[in-house]
């Protein structure tokens, strides 16, 4: 099943000299590995490429897609072995001829990996958003078949090749981009009145899928100590999952909901940040999260904790604070200090929006996967080594 938009057959003729290239992605929600999926698509269809998506039919990537002008086509992904997502998988690579398959999530990387042989696309490429281990063994063959694995993070790329044994010359990094021009919305205090929080009040947000490597109960733990020195503070927590109802109830047993605001999914992550004082990330464990490079990007100071790839965009005292994570103490103490020392907010929000617009904008991502695919493409043709550069 396909679902094109209003200027699908358009945009393909148009684009019959350029890359086709298929996103496929087996998860129903959208954090931030769906919107850098849409992010990459929607961008190589503005540079004249045909980019689809093949997802599930309840994906919430879906509906995203079809608002961005993206082509979606609807695959069951039910489990790795799935025959008949195979079967029509392939198909669909050959009928539409696609230069360029790309992965993203456990399930849809077997399928769709399996598929791309089958239908013989010239290059299967996996984006790996997780910062978690591949067994790469002959039970796992399926790790053997990319062309080339992408991170989201330098951190991310060592662990695959010094922890899991992938080749290094196989594995490139490139980091997530921010729409500079989006996320450019300025201060405006009474946009938090629709969350019932007064414009005098500072405000601290935690954005993300409420699951449990998020760490929100850390965070959480940290809202006593911060409103015993500045009582009038409220924090946001933003974001909906399969935790939502036990940190609600973690909140109430901490005696703290008055200052917890549980929002749910919001769509306006920059309205979010305009009247935001502090943008804090308390996870277990990360890639290279997109909520931290947005707030960045919003101008809003940064405590995270120290995990995965957090350390190469949050410079301890230059472009915001880090943590250990599970210290819901020295989160505390960063948020009050931060609360405390205007100079010190401005200083770190400037430095970082300033990282973000130099080295983490969305063209410069779209720049470097549109470079890669090319080379790669170029590479095979003439068998090439494949080798990153």
């Amino acid at each position: 099943m396909v679902l094109c938009n209003c200027k699908g057959e358009i945009q393909v003729d148009k684009v019959n000299k350029r890359m086709r290239i298929l996103h496929t992605e087996w998860s129903d929600g959208l954090g931030g590995q769906e919107k850098r999926v849409l992010s990459e698509a929607a961008g190589l269809l503005d540079r004249g490429h045909y980019a689809a998506i093949a997802c599930r039919q309840h994906a919430m990537i879906k509906d995203e897609a079809l608002k961005l002008g993206i082509d979606i086509h609807i695959l069951p992904f039910k489990k790795l072995y799935d025959i008949s997502s195979i079967i029509r998988l392939t198909g669909l690579l050959r009928d539409k001829k696609f230069d360029v398959v790309n992965t993203h999530s456990g399930v849809d990387s077997w399928i769709g990996g399996i598929a791309a042989k089958f239908a013989g696309i010239p290059l299967l490429v996996r984006t790996r958003h997780l910062n978690l281990p591949l067994r790469r063994n002959p039970l796992n063959f399926i790790h053997y078949l990319p062309d080339m694995y992408i991170t989201c993070g330098e951190d991310m790329r060592n662990n695959l090749i010094t922890r899991c044994g992938f080749p290094r010359g196989r594995v490139v990094s490139i980091p997530t981009g921010i729409s500079i021009e989006r996320f450019s919305t300025g201060r405006n205090r009474k946009a938090g009145l629709k969350y019932g929080i007064d414009a005098g009040c500072p405000v601290i947000t935690n954005v993300g899928i409420l699951r449990s490597v998020k760490g929100h109960e850390v965070t959480l733990k940290a809202v006593k100590t911060v409103v015993e020195s500045v009582p009038h503070a409220r924090f946001l927590i933003v974001g909906d999952g399969p935790r939502r109802e036990a940190l609600e109830s973690l909140a109430a047993g901490l005696g703290i909901s008055g200052h917890v605001i549980f929002t749910g999914f919001v769509e306006d992550i920059p309205g979010i940040y305009s009247f935001s004082d502090v943008a804090v990330l308390s996870s277990w464990s990360e890639g290279l999260p997109q909520s931290v490079l947005q707030a960045m990007a919003a101008g809003v100071p940064v405590i995270a904790t120290r995990v995965g790839g957090v350390p190469e965009v949050v410079i301890h005292g230059k472009t915001g604070m880090l943590v250990e994570p599970g210290d819901h103490k020295a989160l505390a103490q960063g948020i009050i200090k931060l609360l405390g020392d205007h100079r010190l907010s401005m200083q770190l929000a400037e430095n970082a929006r300033d990282t973000i617009v130099r080295e983490h904008s969305l063209a410069h991502m779209i720049d470097r996967i549109e470079s890669l695919y090319e080379r790669l493409l170029r590479q095979k043709q003439a068998g090439g080594n494949l080798d990153a550069a």
